[in-house]
């Protein structure tokens, strides 16, 4: 195991992070906010009017793997229960039995390649399902779309694999915005893209790990067991995306809990024997006698569902059981690190989820390099 003296040096060494990085992870990470703002000039060109111009569909199926899913997945979260058009995510290449000319196929991948994103265009097109395309400009995908005459956006080939995520939402938002599904607030994507150049100044390389949140992050990881408390279904939906990014970029296994439905796993693992046995942890132990690795809580906060899921004192809220797993936390000593959360007041709803993805992702590269897990995985 890497030791966080050798992981702090590798992290403020900046040569050496370019090294560990031959994907320019790092790059693409911290140009999240121009994605969204490239990506929303592309889907303007895309036009989708001529899958919107008929209306709310009754129907909307994200197909996607892997980021394209996690993007359906909080699409489908922020729409909540109370949307009029139901949203389903599939992996493809088998779109659902039921859909039809009423409904809308979104085919997110960042290649538009394979049969998981060209077969679900020809069975649409076939069916008369109206169809949105995201995926490389040169893709095979891009001709299936055209061939029936539905909007393609044209992501350009320099997106980086596990760096997509805002290329393949952003459509998926002014998509939902020109049917009427969410407000112009909730798609402001100049809000997020904001939000995520505030996060790329405060976690880039070339801030210190002592005042970087990203940096932070990794070294408390490095001999950490993460476990994620997620504040609600769009919380639940991102701590998904911050478990895959940490298991796949370096990887690192996580359990993640999506509250209130999970309470009582949660809090029984908070307290159960992974935590720390002792009554007291001796913050001057010498950490080379630790066994294996500590539990570390990891919070993923969402003010919205905290005040609108009842009050914290009501047993079953969401913000009762993120404070009920914060206090067994601290009883027990299990550490925790919380993502960039603030306030409902400070940020929209959607801008304070993406800081909290854009140092979860910082986080996990960060940790990916300290541990030079990128060039491990170079053929």
């Amino acid at each position: 195991m890497t030791s966080p003296e050798l992981a702090e040096e590798v992290l403020d060494d900046l040569t050496l992070l370019r090294a560990r990085d031959p994907r320019g992870l790092l790059p693409a990470v911290a140009g999240a906010g121009a994605q969204v703002r490239e990506t929303a000039r592309l889907t303007q060109e895309a036009d989708l009017s001529r899958v919107t111009s008929a209306g709310r569909p009754r129907g909307l199926v994200v197909i996607g793997r892997r980021e394209g899913a996690v993007a359906g997945q909080l699409l489908r979260a922020l729409l909540g229960p109370a949307s009029p058009v139901t949203v389903d995510v599939v992996p493809g290449p088998d779109l659902p039995v039921w859909m039809g000319p009423s409904d809308i196929a979104v085919i997110a991948t960042r290649t538009g390649a394979g049969r998981y994103a060209v077969t679900p265009a020809y069975e649409a097109a076939r069916r008369g399902v109206a169809v949105v395309g995201i995926g490389a400009g040169d893709a095979p995908l891009h001709a299936a779309c055209a061939s029936s005459r539905a909007p393609y956006v044209a992501l350009p080939s320099t997106r980086v694999r596990h760096a997509t995520l805002w290329s393949l939402l952003t459509p998926m938002l002014l998509l939902a915005a020109e049917l009427g599904l969410v407000g112009a607030e909730v798609a402001d994507t100049e809000q997020v893209a904001a939000a995520l150049d505030e996060v790329a100044t405060e976690c880039g390389p070339a801030r210190e790990s002592f005042v970087n949140p990203a940096k932070t992050l990794a070294l408390e990881l490095l001999d950490a067991l993460p476990v994620i408390a997620a504040e609600g279904p769009l919380a639940g939906a991102a701590a998904g995306r911050v478990a895959d990014q940490l298991a796949t970029l370096a990887g690192l296994p996580v359990a993640g809990f999506r509250l209130p439905d999970q309470r009582v796993a949660l809090r029984t693992v908070l307290a159960g024997p992974l935590a720390t046995s002792a009554g007291q942890d001796d913050f001057f132990r010498d950490r080379t006698d630790d066994a294996g690795r500590r539990l570390r809580l990891i919070t993923v906060r969402d003010a919205h569902a905290a005040e609108h899921d009842g009050d914290e004192r009501e047993p079953h809220s969401a913000g009762a059981a993120t404070a009920e797993a914060l206090r067994i936390a601290e009883a027990h000593n299990v550490p925790v690190s919380a993502l960039a959360h603030s306030e409902s007041g400070q940020h929209p709803r959607l801008a304070r989820l993406a800081r909290q993805l854009a140092v979860a992702d910082f986080g996990a590269v960060y940790l990916a390099l300290a541990l030079d897990h990128e060039r491990a995985l170079q053929p």
